[in-house]
């Protein structure tokens, strides 16, 4: 039995169908695939890839806007967008200009340009921060204000939200069961216990967050505004509001990862409510797709890091390493991208296209799930929407959990897949970019409206 009120009996012979169509109409791919096998690991260049709803990998040809095409020459349209890496778009058309302008210029020199300077400017006007430094990947970004916060602090301990994603940062990759911090899931070759020195709470749970904060140990609390990575979770009313207040009563920093939640508006959720981080930091999208990432401070905090530098310089008596910063960092290309994107793509008309195309595709989703006799409920933050095999939106990373159904859900993907569609795997969540259309949300909702009809007209596919 399902959680969902779709029997599972159901769901394998509707997956049943859909792999075998699939590997009717992607030969291609399916060559491909066997072909990477002998070179890659899993058959992909990252192992994740290869954790799709398809039976083999979905070989890209080419992406533009809000649309991709597969090796077998299918079209798609496209609401997974690089899971936020393409916010904006596949290959923006000022995007790929920048690309062509510097081609011939250098990539990377390790030494700054004026558009490094442009880019300082725009993300102090767009965000409220008035410094602000460049990293390759929001990983990075994290890991290095994780270092800054405890050199500033002295403190070593770490505070993260049950379920939080905030890349691969080793710190973060905790979870919160039944009042302790352990490893997550899955964790490969991890050689020290994470818990001593980071804990995690509940998201919405002020009361499990004051008790983390009370013994003054913290450096840090590291959260996402809105989770995104478990399935989405908004704030209660005032949790956010009261979480700075915490978070300043007992001296810990408060540091705001914008990398998805930067879908709610050109400064994210941090100016469109206020929040008032010591640290910003955001990945992914900030370049239209180039990697590149950034983070923000606020001036007392910066202070506080030239103070910590000439610390460490002492104590080493001149001669180390901060530990922070690669040697691709800032280049050339990423920062001259990123000066495009945030002038010409990441702007306000951008997302005046986008939120109400996401909010008229969640719209479509609640009417048909009331429709269908569905116990599940729809989230909501800016130009993404998820829908959720739960009857309420979760309000913790663990309810989020809960709800999954990941047959269910794969088979649903695959459906979408295989008639044109592609939505954000591991969960149920899409994204619109300036390129979406009304027609292409209808389809997306047209075209799940169907596969849950095909789905519920199987024998026995309803539980009681």
């Amino acid at each position: 039995m399902s959680s969902s009120g779709i029997a599972e009996q159901a769901v394998t012979l509707f997956t049943q169908r859909e792999r075998e169509r699939f590997l009717t109409a992607n030969p291609r791919s399916a060559e491909l695939a066997e072909r990477a096998r002998q070179s890659l690991f899993a058959g992909v260049p990252m192992h994740w890839m290869s954790d799709w709803s398809t039976p083999v990998p979905l070989f890209v040809e080419s992406a533009q806007g809000a649309r991709f095409r597969d090796v077998d020459g299918h079209d798609y349209v496209d609401f997974c967008l690089g899971d936020t890496g393409s916010m904006f778009g596949h290959s923006p058309a000022p995007i790929a200009a920048a690309l062509a302008e510097q081609a011939g210029r250098g990539l990377t020199t390790m030494l700054p340009g004026e558009d490094a300077v442009i880019c300082g400017e725009l993300l102090s006007e767009r965000f409220g921060l008035p410094f602000w430094q460049v990293a390759t990947t929001a990983t990075d970004a994290n890991r290095f204000v994780i270092r800054w916060a405890r050199a500033i602090t002295g403190r070593k301990m770490l505070l993260v939200i049950d379920g939080c994603y905030h890349g691969t940062v080793d710190d973060t990759l905790v979870r919160h069961r039944q009042g302790t911090t352990v490893h997550r899931a899955g964790l490969i070759g991890q050689a020290r216990n994470l818990a001593k020195t980071c804990r995690a709470v509940p998201f919405n749970d002020l009361a499990a967050l004051e008790a983390a904060l009370a013994p003054g140990d913290i450096a840090a609390l590291l959260m996402e505004p809105a989770m995104t990575n478990i399935g989405m979770v908004l704030p209660e009313p005032g949790y956010l509001e009261k979480v700075r207040e915490l978070t300043r009563r007992y001296g810990t920093l408060l540091i705001i990862d914008e990398t998805h939640t930067i879908s709610t508006g050109p400064g994210g959720c941090t100016r469109a409510w206020n929040l008032e981080p010591d640290f910003l930091t955001l990945g992914k999208p900030v370049a239209g797709g180039v990697p590149a990432s950034v983070y923000g401070c606020t001036a007392e905090m910066a202070q506080a890091m030239q103070i910590a530098r000439e610390h460490a310089s002492e104590m080493s008596g001149g001669h180390g390493h901060s530990g922070m910063g690669t040697t691709l960092s800032a280049n050339a290309l990423a920062m001259h991208c990123m000066r495009a994107n945030l002038e010409q793509v990441m702007t306000d008309a951008a997302y005046a296209h986008m939120l109400p195309l996401a909010a008229r595709l969640a719209a479509g989703l609640r009417e048909l799930i009331s429709r269908h006799g569905l116990a599940w409920s729809v989230s909501e933050l800016g130009a993404r929407c998820e829908f959720q095999f739960c009857a309420t939106p979760p309000k913790t990373g663990a309810e989020a959990e809960a709800a999954f159904h990941d047959s269910l859900q794969m088979a649903l993907h695959l459906y979408l897949i295989n008639r044109g569609i592609l939505i954000t795997p591991f969960h149920n969540m899409t994204l619109c970019c300036p390129d979406t259309t009304a027609e292409d949300v209808d389809r997306l909702i047209a075209t799940l409206d169907e596969a849950l009809e095909t789905l519920l007209a199987i024998p026995g596919v309803r539980l009681s």
